[in-house]
């Protein structure tokens, strides 16, 4: 009985955990594999703020699970996802910049020559904003590398 009952918590483990974490490049929520924690990564640059999206508007690309707050808005990503996903795979700039990858708060971002950052909080991204031209090519020297870690 007690062998059984193992097999299945180490089989419900992997399948919870594989999933989570089977693209590092992208930052996603545990649960339900989420990009920009669900937040509508279009809005930021068409509507100047950060917008939760619906799960009715969601959409699968590069192994995250992508929000909108509406069909346009969806549609919008479908035709050119490289040009609103965030940068760095949605993880914190600043953190990228500095050599690690960390999570975000959805409303401290920022964006700059049509491209989405994201940042831990509104303190980091103060500090992201100081030094930002600095801080996005160290970043973009960075991310291959911590991409694949």
């Amino acid at each position: 009985m007690f062998r059984p009952i193992l097999l299945l918590l180490a089989v419900l483990g992997f399948a919870l955990a594989g999933p989570a974490r089977a693209d590092d490049a992208i930052n996603t929520t545990l649960f339900g594999h989420l990009a920009a924690d669900g937040y509508d990564v279009v809005a930021y640059q068409t509507d100047d703020r950060a917008i939760k999206g619906k799960s009715e508007f969601r959409y699968a690309w590069h192994g995250a699970n992508w929000q909108f707050a509406s069909a346009e808005h969806l549609a919008t990503f479908k035709a050119d996802p490289q040009r609103y996903a965030p940068q760095y795979g949605g993880y914190c700039a600043y953190a990228v910049a500095k050599g690690d990858k960390v999570g975000i708060d959805p409303e401290a971002y920022s964006v700059v020559d049509g491209k989405l950052y994201l940042n831990y909080s509104k303190d980091i991204r103060g500090k992201w904003l100081e030094r930002r031209d600095a801080y996005i090519e160290q970043a973009d020297h960075n991310w291959p590398a911590l991409s694949q870690q």
